[in-house]
């Protein structure tokens, strides 16, 4: 890694805290190399089995920062990484359920492949519709924890641990400061100098664990609204941002189309002396709208970056994700590692001074062997996020 996050970054009194600022725009491997989503025709969602060690260091031999990924805690205090709340296996033909933290450690691991290439737990996996699907991928892998993600890991590959609880259950501070403290002690432990910042979508796991250490940034995660919550404070960026100053956190990992639908997200977020990161999907828009919008765009950047959130992944196209960081977004958490590191590494950004008659900004952009020479002004971003969706399409956690 060029660079490192740690306490020399960030102020014990949380009152006089400096903004926590990347020293460049960061790309982020979604639980690895990307999430499974074993109901997708597409087989890229199905390549390596995600929140594995193997995951991880594919992802890690392409030119990202940081693998992202979801830690809890076993019932006998050893932090894993797994994403979902349950396992879900078959016994005697039946589908059964299993909370990841109501088993001891043992248990755990003994779903799915075995080192000694024996299955003898099979996993599935249900999904937000209901439906559950047997967890097959083209390359599969053990589950893991936490340490085996520090020693088998190449140490210059940054973490951002996301702290996962269920939604669904109310905890209560010890318990909170019990799971936080088993995971800061693996950190503590294994850390050295890699680059780590930690991340949640629950508020008070999100300002415990920053009171319970001040070595690394920590993200408040966010879809700003998309969804609905019973805690208010998830519902949108401005209580993130509350969340964030009340609690002396660093930064808010928020979902892109939040972003694009409040036109001056950032700059709210700057002026709070946060970081923004982002991650989601953002996928359709009317035919009609298509073709008007098309035809206006048709001569610049713009047709690309229109026909990209259209029809593609909002986060996972390097053009939209260069709208992001031209809106100053700090970086980007993908599935399409591949495409997007290699697309963001081939990206030369060469500012020139502004006509005196146009305040907006003019770049010379450069992609591989296709250079354009493009005016990117903030009307230009205003115009985009019009064509944000309203309603919510995917949103994933």
């Amino acid at each position: 890694m060029a660079f490192s996050v740690s306490s020399a970054m960030l102020s014990t009194d949380d009152t006089m805290q400096e903004a926590f600022v990347f020293p460049k725009f960061v790309v982020m491997g979604h639980r690895g190399f990307g999430m499974n989503m074993l109901q997708s025709p597409d087989e890229k969602m199905k390549a390596i089995k995600e929140n594995s060690i193997l995951s991880f260091n594919v992802a890690a031999d392409f030119p990202i920062d940081f693998i992202e990924f979801d830690v809890q805690v076993t019932r006998d205090g050893c932090p894993v990484i797994f994403h979902d709340n349950f396992i879900y296996t078959q016994e005697q033909g039946v589908i059964i359920e299993k909370r990841v933290t109501e088993m001891a450690l043992h248990e755990f691991i003994s779903y799915g492949p075995q080192k000694d290439g024996a299955n003898v737990n099979p996993m599935f996996r249900k999904i937000k519709d209901g439906r559950i699907f047997q967890w097959k991928v083209a390359k599969d892998d053990f589950l893991c924890t936490l340490k085996d993600a520090f020693v088998k890991v190449k140490r210059s590959q940054g973490f951002n641990i996301e702290l996962k609880f269920d939604d669904n259950i109310v905890y209560g501070e010890e318990e909170l400061s019990q799971t936080l403290e088993n995971i800061l002690k693996v950190v503590d432990e294994h850390a050295e100098n890699r680059p780590i910042i930690f991340s949640s979508f629950h508020p008070d796991a999100a300002r415990l664990i920053r009171k319970l250490q001040i070595s690394y940034p920590v993200f408040f995660l966010t879809n700003g609204g998309c969804e609905i919550y019973t805690d208010v404070r998830r519902n949108s960026l401005d209580e993130a941002i509350k969340i964030c100053k009340e609690g002396g956190l660093q930064g808010i990992v928020s979902e892109a189309k939040a972003i694009l639908g409040t036109p001056n997200a950032v700059t709210l977020v700057k002026d709070s002396k946060l970081s923004l990161i982002s991650y989601g999907q953002l996928k359709y828009i009317d035919n009609i709208l298509l073709v008007f919008i098309l035809w206006f765009c048709i001569s610049s950047l713009l047709y690309f970056i229109l026909k990209r959130i259209i029809f593609n992944d909002f986060s996972n196209v390097v053009e939209v994700v260069y709208l992001q960081y031209m809106m100053g977004v700090e970086g980007v958490i993908v599935d399409m590692v591949m495409e997007i590191s290699e697309a963001i590494a081939s990206i030369e950004v060469r500012n020139e001074e502004d006509d005196e008659e146009d305040d907006g900004r003019k770049c010379l952009i450069l992609m591989g062997e296709e250079s354009k020479k493009v005016r990117i002004s903030n009307d230009a971003i205003a115009f985009l996020t019009k064509f944000v969706p309203k309603t919510t399409l995917f949103v994933q956690q």
